[in-house]
């Protein structure tokens, strides 16, 4: 217990791949959390409209399948029992921090590493799962949701690789997923691409 707390990680990244992973959580992270915030005040704005009696609507709403009033007051978007973003906005809130103390060289220990792979593994968990409700049982797409969905994909992709890479270079998975990065990421884009195709295809520019 003692070594996750005071070991601090000296492996030496490369500064480039540094840089770029300091980029990402911090451009990433605070487009998340625009998104995590957006959607809240979206929630409060829909709540209003409901409370006074008109019909409850986003500045979201595209298309009868494109649109957050569709999704954001459904079970799915509280799934613990009060609002998604609110997750959004604490979990991107850390992911900026950590960021901008990557970009200004600061090391980190260890265990805030592990802490931030920790979180984008449950965040990419909790993703991927609203993904699967929003295309198949809600039949709606939120922009702001699919603004996090494709922000969230590179964060964890990337902090997962930056990991395995730190502390378990010689696992052959971690070769696999440190020198495939990019593809993975984009074959990953790929596939939610296809299954929003396919469930909705023209319909999306009805």
């Amino acid at each position: 217990m003692t070594d996750l707390i005071d070991d601090v990680d000296t492996t030496g990244d490369d500064t480039l791949a540094s840089r770029a992973l300091g980029l990402l959580l911090t451009i990433g992270g605070a487009i998340g959390l625009f998104s995590a915030a957006r959607l809240i005040i979206e929630k409060v704005n829909y709540l209003q409209d409901l409370a006074d009696g008109k019909p409850g609507s986003t500045s979201c709403d595209i298309n009868p399948i494109v649109g957050c009033g569709k999704v954001i007051n459904t079970d799915q978007a509280s799934a613990f029992g009060f609002p998604n973003p609110i997750i959004g906005v604490a979990g991107f809130a850390i992911v900026v921090v950590i960021g901008v103390l990557v970009l200004a060289r600061v090391t980190l220990p260890r265990f805030v590493w592990l802490g931030l792979q920790l979180g984008v593994i449950f965040g990419i968990a909790f993703v991927t799962w609203l993904q699967y409700q929003s295309i198949y049982d809600i039949h709606g797409l939120c922009p702001y949701c699919m603004v996090v969905w494709t922000i969230m994909i590179p964060i964890f992709v990337w902090v997962t690789a930056r990991n395995l890479r730190a502390y378990a270079p010689d696992n052959p998975v971690s070769r696999i997923v440190t020198e495939w990065t990019l593809l993975i990421n984009i074959l990953w884009y790929v596939a939610v691409i296809s299954a929003i195709w396919f469930q909705f295809g023209s319909d999306l520019w009805a």
